[in-house]
Formats: C-alpha cells, sequence, structure tokens
C-alpha cells in the first residue's frame, strides 16, 4: 500500500528551484533530475521505512544520479516531504521544519 505524500512548501519551492538550476544547465537535464526524485518519492511512499532515521523520526532517501536526498516524516497513510536538499547545503538547515 502506497501512503500519500505530501510536501512541505520549502520542500517544493526547493525540488522546484532545483528542476530550474538544472534545466538551466542543459535542456532536458532538468526531466531527468525530476524522473530521479520522483523514483526517490515512490520508493519512499511504498514503503518510507526501508530509509534510516537521521534525526529523531526524520527519515532521509537519497536520490540516484543527482546529489539530493529527500528528507521525511511517516505517520500511518501519510509522508510528508520536508526537503528536497542538495547534499553540499548546510546539513539540517530543514529541522526547524519538523
Amino acid at each position: 500500500m502506497s501512503r500519500r505524500v505530501l510536501f512541505r512548501p520549502e520542500a517544493r519551492t526547493e525540488y522546484a528551484l532545483a528542476w530550474q538550476w538544472y534545466e538551466d544547465e542543459r535542456e532536458g537535464l532538468g526531466a531527468e533530475m525530476v524522473g530521479c526524485v520522483d523514483a526517490t518519492i515512490a520508493s519512499v511512499a511504498r514503503d518510507p521505512l526501508l530509509h534510516l532515521k537521521v534525526f529523531g523520526e526524520v527519515r532521509r532517501a537519497l536520490v540516484r544520479r543527482f546529489p539530493y536526498a529527500v528528507f521525511f516524516v511517516v505517520d500511518a497513510d501519510t509522508v510528508l516531504i520536508l526537503a528536497v536538499a542538495h547534499a553540499h547545503r548546510e546539513p539540517g538547515y530543514w529541522l526547524e521544519r519538523t
């Protein structure tokens, strides 16, 4: 059973900005990045408990091919995406969103 996926507004903005950055680098690269992030989110929705806790109840899923991680929390039927974070961004900047 897949859980419903919700985004914090800040996470949605990060995701859009990342897409735009990659698309500006090379046409189509943004779409490739979105495909990889979407695959990660689909995996999280299917089985979020496979991903390790990194802070309290916050879990992290790494994105293939791109230096991003998806940080999220889980309840009975929902996954809340807290951040779509670049690997070189200040660690833990998203903690205030928990």
